[in-house]
């Protein structure tokens, strides 16, 4: 009879150690985040999560998935982080000169442009080159330039 208790304890305290490990974690703020303020990991914490019928958004799961990123509204401390409330960082700003390529095949041509719009890898802007005052739609390479026309 001994030997029954011993191993029903054992398997409900390895449930229950199970259910804790498995719990899933939720990302808040330490303190107040302000809009356009780079995330940094020092002003997070990871907290396990309530589920709730009342989260209809996705949230911030786990630091890394929004460290580095921009708040887009004030964030503050010891609420969820909509991911809706983030963006990526921007690599180019508007009116700061950047390199615009157009390449195609083999005809490369590069040229300085100014962007009218800020934008983060990826990001279909407006630029104008500098020299001839075209206004072009480019897209934001992860290198900071913006690359127009052919693929």
């Amino acid at each position: 009879m001994a030997l029954l208790r011993s191993a029903l304890a054992a398997f409900v305290l390895s449930t229950v150690a199970g259910h804790a490990a498995a719990q899933e974690m939720a990302v808040i703020p330490k303190r107040v985040i302000y809009p356009g303020e780079t995330i940094e990991v020092a002003a997070l914490s990871e907290v396990p999560l309530r589920r709730s019928s009342r989260i209809t958004t996705s949230i911030a799961m786990y630091v890394d998935q929004i460290d580095g990123m921009v708040a887009k509204r004030t964030l503050l401390p010891g609420k969820l982080i909509p991911l809706s409330s983030v963006r990526e960082a921007y690599l180019v700003e508007a009116g700061a000169p950047v390199r615009v390529n157009y390449v195609e095949g083999s005809l490369q041509i590069s040229t300085v442009g100014v962007p009218l719009q800020p934008g983060a890898a990826g990001d279909v802007v407006r630029v104008r080159n500098s020299e001839s005052g075209a206004v072009l739609t480019g897209t934001v390479m992860v290198d900071g330039t913006i690359r127009v026309g052919g693929l």
